[in-house]
Parts: C-alpha cells; structure tokens; sequence
C-alpha cells in the first residue's frame, strides 16, 4: 500500500475567545464548523474554515505555541487583499508582498502573535507551468 497524506490542519493557540472570533470570524471570514468544551467553564478547541483552508483553535495549555508560522497556498490573493483591505479591521493592513521564491504573498497576524502567509506562486497566478 502506497503512503497517502491528507491535509495539514493547523492548531493555534488562542487566548481570549472574542478577539479571535472578531480576528478570524469577522476580519478573516471563516466559518465555526464545530466546537468543544468539556465542561462550560473549561478551556474552548474550535475549528473553523474557508475555501479549503481549515484551523483549529485551541485555549488549552500546551495546544499550540504562541507565535506559530501558517504558510497557505492561495489563489486569487488580490481579490483576498481587497476584501480583507474593505473590512478596515484596526489591528492589521496587511499587503502583497513580491518574494524571491517567484511568489507574491500576504501576511495576517492574529492577536496571539500567530501569523498566516498567504503564497499566491506566480506561475499559477500567470497561468504559466
């Protein structure tokens, strides 16, 4: 049998529930696909999605490091920077960078320190392999 993977799922590491619903709900617009808590007054681990990108978010100690790197492959990056530039979210302007890897990409820094790269490769930008 051939050794298959599936997707990566990123697990970040939150802090207060409220700004990383306005940060990753609102600015972001991912959706909650579910949530868990053991009990009600116990740390909360959501996962939440978009397009294909899917996270989880987690309160618990040792789920994640603060400051973690997410580098998502990305396509239609300028029709992302407008929509995130529309939303004027007070806590982060991000715009499109060119890379020397051949590449444009946007950064995002979430109110944990956590940082999402999104990579937009220029070949599949132009349409050119």
């Amino acid at each position: 049998m051939a050794i298959a993977f599936g997707p990566i799922i990123s697990v970040l590491r939150i802090f207060d529930e409220a700004k990383a619903r306005e940060f990753y709900l609102d600015f972001l617009a991912c959706k909650v696909d579910w949530e868990h808590r053991f009990a009600p007054d116990l740390p909360l681990y959501m996962q939440i999605s978009r397009a294909g990108l899917v996270l989880h978010l987690s309160e618990h100690h040792g789920d994640g490091s603060p400051g973690a790197h997410v580098f998502v492959e990305t396509a239609s990056l300028d029709a992302l920077h407008a929509e995130l530039s529309g939303r004027n979210y007070r806590f982060n302007r991000p715009s499109i960078e060119e890379r020397p890897w051949k590449a444009r990409t946007l950064k995002v820094i979430d109110p944990f320190g956590n940082q999402i790269m999104f990579n937009e490769d220029d070949n599949k930008r132009t349409g050119s392999t």
